[in-house]
């Protein structure tokens, strides 16, 4: 990986915006075995969701970022965060009580919305600039390396959801 960082290229600014990222995202979560790989990676080693699919896209095009910005962070803990957890709570009993499944399904809309706003804020901040970009030489280090400073990934099922992510990555 190059240690300097990149403004992003007309050339490469136009290569990530033919690969949106929400399109890119909602493609690779339906990989084999990534919807898992990326639950695990969130729950066990507090790696957002958002941010692991941006940093796929990235990965996927030789790049890599510094930190995600503190508003979209906030995001995250504010609004996909709280949203994630009314509908978790109420799994048990949505599968009793038709009204709270409907409701169930109402807030699993709205946090799906604004993870597909958060991912907006992300790709906008990249292609504006906001957030520092690195080039990685090809070929590109192990996907492991490209997560966030803080991340702890000490289990096995940590590197095996890696793997899995990695292996559904093919380059644009």
């Amino acid at each position: 990986m190059s240690d300097d960082s990149t403004e992003l290229s007309a050339a490469l600014r136009a290569q990530l915006a033919l690969d949106p990222l929400w399109d890119f995202a909602l493609g690779l979560y339906a990989g084999h075995g990534v919807e898992a790989a990326c639950l695990t990676l969130q729950d066990d080693a507090g790696l957002e969701v958002t941010e692991l699919l941006w940093r796929c896209w990235l990965y996927r095009h030789a790049l890599h970022a510094g930190a995600v910005p503190a508003a979209l962070r906030d995001w995250q803990g504010t609004i996909i965060t709280p949203l994630r957890r009314i509908r978790r709570d109420l799994k048990a009993e949505a599968r009793t009580r038709p009204s709270v499944s409907t409701l169930r399904q109402r807030i699993k809309q709205a946090e799906q919305d604004a993870e597909q706003e958060c991912l907006q804020r992300l790709e906008n901040a990249t292609l504006d600039g906001v957030i520092t970009l690195y080039q990685y030489s090809l070929p590109r280090p192990p996907l492991e390396k490209v997560v966030p400073y803080g991340v702890q990934l000490q289990k096995k099922s940590h590197l095996f959801a890696l793997a899995t992510l990695e292996s559904q990555l093919d380059p644009p």
